[in-house]
């Protein structure tokens, strides 16, 4: 009589689990995944999937690989079931990551001009400019005290100020960018089922009313931005303006989610691992290491969704078609088949093939901005505060109403 398998403690809304998620993952990399029906789900998981549905838990890194390259059989679209769910209502047009081909390899190719390695470098004086500028506020305020948070002063910030420039954002215009990008970002804490508040919404149709008119100015005058980049596509093959409105607010959810989360979660385990931290302030060489071990080591997206497209199996168990496949990225990051002693934080880690930015056609398109951003920032703050720390690495830590997006709401920091 074979033994009743372990229950799988997986309830992404529930505080708790929030705090913790990691001790929850052990045991899925024991077992194949796991078909779970939907009434044996938290009532937070059974509103993301469709009506009655099972879901598939997958937490092993070459299960979670396989889903991931596999978009034949396990598709980023979602089934008919779930088309007007919240948070696909803020896009307008389907997102990038919620398409599949031929769709999202038309949307990927255009998509993807402004992220060219040669963009990239362009860009790196002007980060590394923006990071200085934040940082002299820092050192300025500082005067009257050694402590700053790095979130609200720092992490925050930065990637907004990026992609504002990016987009063409003038100077006047930061202020009215910044709200609408902060609030469309509260999506992430809408409980699944649960309407949008009127603020997201208004913050939304503000943002697509002033990128609209962006769009129509560029059409009529051609201009080197990102919108200029996005429009200036193939005659007969454009991206329409929904599309281009659709990318801008992914942009602004993924891009700056990333690497703000990245640097909070980067510097909480630098702080609670002083070793590490000593390594890698006699050795800058590590900074882009550690980025990725930053990634790693706690994801800033934490879960992925796919959803079979047909009557399928993966390691011998079966996943009937239109089930939603929970790929537990942060999971498959911890597990012992693949990286050795998953639990430490190691800046000098090599290998590292992480899963934390995809993998397949909808690896990250940003991963090249997000990369740097992370290796500029670190560069800066090391260089500009060389004894910077946590002001209290023992300080419990909250973090905001997400599973799926996993951000510090606050990291105080000591300048010594």
């Amino acid at each position: 009589m074979s033994q009743p398998q372990p229950p799988i403690l997986y309830d992404p809304w529930d505080p708790g689990f929030i705090a913790d998620p990691y001790s929850r993952f052990k045991p899925l990399h024991t077992q194949a995944p796991r078909l779970i029906q939907s009434d044996k789900l938290p009532r937070s998981v059974r509103a993301t999937t469709p009506p009655g549905a099972p879901i598939a838990m997958v937490a092993r890194y070459a299960d979670a690989v396989t889903v991931m390259r596999d978009d034949s059989r396990f598709g980023a679209a979602r089934p008919a079931a779930r088309k007007s769910a919240p948070g696909l209502g803020v896009f307008g047009a389907p997102p990038l990551v919620f398409t599949d081909p031929p769709l999202h390899t038309r949307l990927r190719r255009l998509m993807g001009r402004p992220f060219s390695p040669r963009r990239l470098r362009e860009m790196e004086p002007r980060i590394h400019a923006m990071a200085h500028e934040l940082l002299d506020r820092i050192e300025i305020k500082a005067r009257g005290g050694r402590e700053f948070d790095l979130m609200t002063e720092f992490a925050n910030p930065l990637p907004t100020m990026v992609i504002a420039e990016m987009l063409g954002v003038p100077a006047s215009d930061y202020e009215a960018f910044k709200w609408w990008s902060d609030t469309i970002q509260e999506t992430d804490f809408v409980p699944p089922g649960a309407p949008f508040p009127s603020r997201i919404m208004e913050a939304r149709n503000a943002m697509r009313a002033y990128f609209g008119d962006q769009i129509e100015r560029h059409r009529r005058r051609p201009a080197g931005d990102l919108i200029g980049l996005l429009i200036a596509a193939e005659e007969g093959d454009a991206l329409t303006a929904e599309e281009v409105l659709s990318f801008v607010i992914l942009l602004l959810m993924a891009g700056n989610e990333t690497t703000a989360t990245m640097l909070g979660s980067g510097w909480l385990a630098l702080g609670r691992n002083p070793d590490q931290l000593e390594l890698l302030r006699s050795n800058r060489n590590l900074i882009a290491g550690a980025v990725e071990e930053m990634l790693r080591y706690d994801p800033p997206l934490q879960a992925t969704v796919r959803h079979a497209r047909m009557d399928t199996e993966l390691c011998g168990t079966p996943i009937p078609a239109g089930t939603s496949v929970f790929v537990l990225l942060a999971a498959a990051n911890r597990d012992p088949a693949r990286f050795e002693h998953p639990e430490q934080f190691d800046i000098a880690r090599d290998p590292n093939h992480h899963l934390s930015l995809g993998e397949g056609i909808h690896f990250c398109l940003g991963a090249g901005l997000a990369r740097l951003e992370g290796t500029v920032a670190m560069a800066a703050m090391l260089d500009r505060f060389p004894r910077l720390r946590l002001a209290n690495p023992a300080a419990p830590v909250s973090y905001r109403p997400s599973y799926f997006i996993r951000c510090v709401q606050s990291l105080p920091m000591r300048l010594d």
